[in-house]
């Protein structure tokens, strides 16, 4: 197998938690729509949206209880 000719470039610097929160919004405003269209959804769409939060939510403490959140790298 040849060897690569570019050295791979570094990581990105992401921070995850501004992530996250933006997903948990995207979430919520799903859920706002979902339960303003009312009966003509059905509700396992509801469910998706606060299941999807939930999970979120639950990230977010993860991250905070092994100190991933506030590091500046």
């Amino acid at each position: 197998m040849p060897s690569p000719t570019k050295q791979a470039p570094p990581p990105l610097q992401v921070d995850t938690a501004r992530v996250v929160l933006a997903g948990i919004g995207v979430w919520a405003v799903a859920l706002v729509v979902v339960l303003l269209l009312g009966d003509r959804v059905d509700r396992m769409w509801t469910w998706t949206c606060l299941a999807a939060i939930a999970l979120a939510v639950l990230g977010l403490a993860i991250m905070r209880w092994q100190g991933q959140l506030g590091r500046k790298d």
